[in-house]
């Protein structure tokens, strides 16, 4: 899942479309007792079919490892642009399929569904699910809150839910502790806007966190997601898991990260992945981390 940064821009959403596939997987479930939840079926695309956007009826085209829905409201020539978005957002995603291969060497063989949902109507569905505002999430399909541009930040969300679409592909019994699959997922997010290294910002954040002693520890960050942390713990909870994961890479390259993600999907046991691959587990990164950052 990836929290959204910025104040949402809401509208009043007008219909909903009949379901096709579920809204969310037993994993959402257990994370939200006693929530009830309904179901999201997306209706086919087709030229007959198309919407404007905003209006509950979901827009299909596919690439060849994709398969999009997408009600966007893109304004009043949202129709005539509409296949010019969605050809964007396929080339993204096939951008995040190639370098999730290079990088990682993950691969699903059968195409992903992605859901790019019109801000007001992500908002209505799914507001309420999370203790913070998210800007997207994966349980079985992709699910993002949309914008009228694909622009850095939501190219940065489609290749952080990738990664989780894609693990999930690959491996779907692994469960991962949050720091690998949240830092996985933030380290390919951010190198799709071209960062590769944690911005200043974010370090002297982590710094002054680490100062005050306000560090999320291993046992926190080990939890499967961060989905019921507040928003401040949350907050520093992605910010860790990447910069555990970019020190990774950048300390001893990516292939060796490529290296360490086969491993992990061979054993199922990321302490024993690390250790085969550097020598060294989970508690001597998490030390290590601590140490750069109160020196």
């Amino acid at each position: 899942m990836r929290p959204r940064r910025g104040p949402a821009a809401v509208r009043a959403p007008r219909r909903l479309p009949p379901a096709r596939f579920p809204l969310v997987g037993p994993g959402l479930r257990g994370l939200l007792p006693g929530v009830l939840l309904a179901a999201l079926l997306v209706p086919p695309g087709g030229a007959e079919a198309r919407s404007r956007g905003g209006d509950g009826r979901y827009d299909q085209r596919r690439s060849r490892h994709f398969v999009l829905y997408q009600d966007v409201d893109l304004g009043r020539r949202g129709r005539s642009r509409a296949s010019g978005f969605e050809r964007e957002i396929l080339a993204v995603l096939e951008a995040a399929f190639d370098r999730t291969e290079r990088s990682l060497g993950l691969r699903p063989l059968r195409p992903i569904r992605v859901v790019v949902h019109d801000p007001a109507e992500f908002e209505r569905r799914f507001a309420g699910l999370f203790p913070f505002p998210a800007a997207g999430f994966y349980q079985g399909t992709i699910h993002v809150r949309g914008a009228p541009a694909v622009d850095g930040a939501l190219a940065s969300v489609l290749h952080h839910e990738y990664i989780h679409a894609a693990f999930g592909a690959v491996a779907p019994g692994l469960v991962l502790p949050g720091w690998l699959s949240e830092g996985l997922a933030e380290w390919m997010g951010a190198r799709a806007r071209g960062w590769r290294t944690l911005q200043a910002g974010e370090f002297e954040a982590l710094r002054r966190a680490a100062a005050a002693g306000e560090l999320p520890d291993l046992v926190e960050l080990s939890a499967p997601a961060f989905g019921g942390l507040p928003a401040d713990r949350a907050g520093l909870a992605y910010l860790v898991s990447y910069a555990l994961v970019q020190n990774l890479a950048h300390n001893h390259g990516v292939r060796r990260l490529r290296t360490f993600v086969a491993a992990l999907l061979r054993s199922g046991d990321p302490d024993r992945a690390l250790r085969r691959t550097y020598g060294w587990g989970a508690e001597d990164l998490e030390r290590s981390f601590r140490s750069r950052l109160l020196h």
